[in-house]
């Protein structure tokens, strides 16, 4: 019994990589600027495992960013967000996959905000633009 759950809890570890790696491309895909990856796995008060973050110069870019990482979810992981906010104004777009975060901002929103903050204590990773 014990070797069935290490084997589900390793099948959803490699799900949630995977669908981070979607998540990225989807980013990259659009050109979206200062992508982090920050583990929150291993904080005791975490809402989620990861947040992905990116930001872009202007709305529209922003609004493309979140439309290619649903696209990319969903066609590769088959897995659409199970809540999304901030479409209309496009200045913070996040999308919520219930273990994966993502997180779209306007450069300057992401600066005033800054979120990587608020989660300090989290391990980051940042890609490469």
């Amino acid at each position: 019994m014990g070797k069935t759950k290490k084997k589900t809890t390793t099948r959803n570890a490699d799900k949630t990589t995977f669908l981070v790696e979607k998540i990225v491309e989807g980013m990259q895909e659009k050109k979206a600027s200062g992508i982090v990856l920050m583990d929150l796995t291993k904080l005791s008060s975490r809402v989620c495992d990861y947040f992905v973050i990116c930001n872009a110069d202007n709305t529209r870019q922003v609004a493309a960013i979140a439309d290619s990482v649903e696209d990319f979810t969903t066609r590769f992981c088959e897995e659409k967000p199970w809540h999304v906010e901030g479409i209309q104004n496009a200045q913070w777009i996040l999308m919520d996959y219930v273990n994966v975060v993502v997180h779209v901002f306007q450069t300057e929103t992401r600066d005033f905000y800054g979120i990587e903050n608020l989660w300090a204590d989290a391990d980051v990773k940042r890609i490469e633009d």
